[in-house]
């Protein structure tokens, strides 16, 4: 019998041809994928914050920025997003985007220059694509692990290399970043000492969230935004900024302080319920506080009297309609044979949209070229009957699972959501004698995770209070 001999190669070898083949095949992928496309996909998902005046701002901000870096002269794209989460990202093709949430927290101009300063020095120092494919190179290499080695352990050390390998270079790339960053603010004058008060805002809020975990017996969040790969005394950042000022420029700014707050006094503060884009094919009841999603491109009716809702697809051949009732104690089973008085279901089965009680069947009716679905949902002191039926029975089958996905989108509107409708924003006050946090809680009515956030973007957390005459950031309704 002859032997058939195995060739294992050493794990390190391995390891570094898995990951070439990976870098290989997603730099082929993401070459098709332009900086353009991903700022349309953005905007899909998530709108500009509609104010011309800070818009305005931050590109001319980003543009003084580019015009001292290595890239003077190169075409760049500043875009503020509407949402909550702080923090800030540049893609390729030299797009640099602001969330507005971040703003929430910058105390002055001279930090927010040191987070676009820092996001273009990921543009100017070629970081962004490399960062992409080799974050999608890591999620290959998990797979080709696992085919080519046909071993748990090549496997485990493949992918433990796979993420040293990314978090050292994510480590670099943040200080080189940071570097240019500091040096841009510096030949712009401002102090790049306010990029380490930046980092302090960010950890302080790393802090806090952690804490409020900890409290609520959840796992620990972690920031994942600007400067998150730093420690807050990051003796390398101090280093870096402290180089820069040699590059100080003889036209020296202040931080922008002033300027600062009359462009952001009214920004929105948390979820700005406003700004998302609600599909056509959504109803919503705010005073029911329900919402449910018709099939799309469905038309939509309201009969006020009645206070029902239908929607039908175009050519009318099928209707899904939704109406409130009073409920009664018994089950929604129940409600259906014996309040409602409905002829045995067929296929009649419980559901439990978002967690509440309902029943729905198939309603076998006296006209042979008819079918209906019927389905009841208990909220409240309702219960909401929901019917979807077409003109001809031979379309039920087709229709029917719009009917059941449709019935199972019916959910309460959240308290947030309802909150939403008129937002929380940004507001400044001069604090007196008497202002401490305690009493600007009692005032505002919130709570002591609140006040926690209060100390974060004035910076006096964990325990600070102000001073008289101090300008304050606070968040009311």
């Amino acid at each position: 019998m002859k032997l058939i001999s195995r060739f294992h190669p050493p794990l390190t070898i391995l390891v570094a041809v898995l990951l070439a083949l990976c870098l290989t095949y997603s730099s082929m992928s993401q070459a098709k994928v332009t900086g353009a496309d991903i700022y349309e996909t953005t905007l899909k998902s998530t709108p500009i914050y509609k104010d011309p005046a800070l818009e305005a701002y931050i590109k001319t901000l980003g543009e003084e920025i580019v015009a001292v870096s290595e890239m003077a002269g190169k075409k760049f794209t500043f875009t503020l997003l509407d949402d909550e989460a702080l923090n800030a990202f540049a893609t390729r093709d030299n797009y640099i985007y602001v969330n507005r949430g971040l703003l929430n927290y910058v105390s002055n101009e001279a930090q927010l220059v040191s987070v676009l300063a820092h996001e273009v020095g990921h543009v100017t120092r070629g970081h962004v694509t490399g960062q992409e494919e080799r974050m999608t190179g890591a999620k290959i290499l998990s797979t080709l692990a696992a085919v080519l080695s046909n071993s748990n352990e090549v496997y485990e050390a493949t992918m433990a290399y796979a993420n040293s390998m990314i978090q050292s270079h994510g480590r670099r790339n943040e200080l080189e970043a940071d570097e240019a960053g500091a040096a841009y603010m510096a030949k712009l004058g401002y102090d790049p000492t306010e990029m380490l008060s930046m980092l302090s805002i960010m950890k302080d809020n790393e802090s806090s969230q952690k804490k409020r975990a900890q409290g609520q017996g959840v796992s620990k969040p972690t920031y994942h935004g600007v400067f998150s790969s730093h420690p807050r005394n990051d003796a390398r950042l101090r280093t870096v900024v402290t180089k820069a000022k040699s590059l100080k420029s003889d036209n020296q700014r202040d931080n922008g302080e002033d300027v600062y707050r009359g462009l952001t006094d009214g920004l929105v503060w948390g979820v700005n319920f406003l700004a998302k884009t609600t599909a056509p094919e959504r109803y919503s009841d705010m005073n029911l506080k329900i919402r449910l999603n018709f099939p799309k491109d469905w038309t939509l009716t309201e009969d006020n009297n009645k206070r029902s809702v239908s929607a039908s697809p175009e050519g009318d051949a099928a209707t899904l309609s939704l109406q409130p009732i009073a409920r009664t104690s018994q089950s929604p089973e129940e409600y259906l044979y014996n309040y409602l008085s409905v002829p045995l279901l067929a296929k009649g089965k419980s559901i439990s949209p978002a967690r509440l009680k309902g029943f729905t069947g198939i309603l076998n009716t006296d006209n042979p070229k008819t079918s209906t679905r019927i389905a009841v949902i208990y909220y409240k002191l309702n219960a909401y009957i929901l019917k979807g039926e077409v003109l001809n029975s031979d379309d039920f089958e087709e229709f029917d699972p719009l009917f059941l996905t449709a019935i199972n989108t019916f959910r309460p509107i959240s308290r947030a959501e309802i909150a939403g409708q008129k937002p929380k924003v940004v507001k400044y006050v001069r604090a007196t004698q008497a202002t401490t946090y305690d009493v600007l809680a009692k005032s505002l009515g919130i709570s002591a995770a609140d006040i926690d956030t209060l100390r974060i973007i004035n910076g006096h957390y964990p325990s600070g209070e102000p001073k008289a005459g101090d300008w304050l950031k606070v968040f009311e309704q």
